[in-house]
């Protein structure tokens, strides 16, 4: 008799993806390939789930780093998970803006600051 998958999975599985449910906001189901594997197994079920920080201070050192090196396009998650997990306002994300614009650019700052109203905008329209 085969094992289900449910069953097949390991305990370090198992805790990574409940950690990164909690961390985005959604289910998160089992996916392929080595890549899912180590960021399940390693990146949430190890790293987030480390005593010293909270889900709120390792997404604001994300963020940071997000914006200081150019990879906005990783925000267009973190913000709206931010927001549903309550771990940030809509005038947090804000000052996140004019803060970071300060020491990232003008320039960055501008283009975040776009991407930040529009999930928030998008987020509000959904929330009625």
């Amino acid at each position: 008799m085969t094992a289900s998958p449910e069953q097949e999975m390991s305990d370090a599985r198992r805790a990574g993806l409940e950690k990164m449910s909690e961390v985005y906001g959604w289910d998160v189901s089992d996916g392929p390939g080595d890549f899912f594997g180590y960021t399940v197994d390693h990146l949430f079920a190890d790293i987030w789930s480390r005593p010293g920080l909270t889900n709120r201070d390792r997404r604001l050192l994300l963020i940071g780093l997000c914006i200081g090196s150019g990879q906005e396009d990783v925000l267009d998650i973190q913000f709206p998970a931010a927001l549903g997990n309550d771990e940030l306002t809509d005038e947090q994300l804000r000052e996140i803006v004019i803060f970071m614009s300060h020491y990232a650019g003008w320039p960055r700052g501008a283009r975040l600051n776009n991407q930040v109203e529009a999930i928030i905008a998008s987020r509000n329209k959904e929330q009625g």
